[in-house]
């Protein structure tokens, strides 16, 4: 499982109707779910980003999907990271020559 961490900022459409981001919020779990992976985190923000998501997903694949769903949505426009665990960023320097 790969975790990626979402930037995300509301459109126009997005923050008219804010008082329903709650509700949309348990729709994204839902698609993380039905996705095959989780949401694991998720955070309101200040400065240059409104909102912050942190997902599980199988792959990149999966992650371009689920992208381009929620962006669909019209809600948000993200900006997605990969993620490397600890243990992951370990285990890539040690294979440095």
């Amino acid at each position: 499982m790969a975790t990626y961490l979402m930037l995300l900022n509301w459109t126009d459409q997005g923050i008219k109707n804010v008082k329903d981001s709650p509700k949309r919020l348990d729709g994204v779990k839902k698609l993380a779910k039905d996705m095959g992976g989780e949401m694991k985190g998720f955070y309101m923000t200040l400065g240059a980003h409104d909102l912050v998501l942190i997902v599980d997903l199988p792959n990149d694949d999966k992650l371009a999907s689920f992208c381009l769903k929620l962006g669909s949505f019209g809600n948000v426009r993200s900006t997605t990271l990969r993620a490397y665990s600890e243990e992951d960023y370990r285990r890539i320097i040690s294979g440095l020559n």
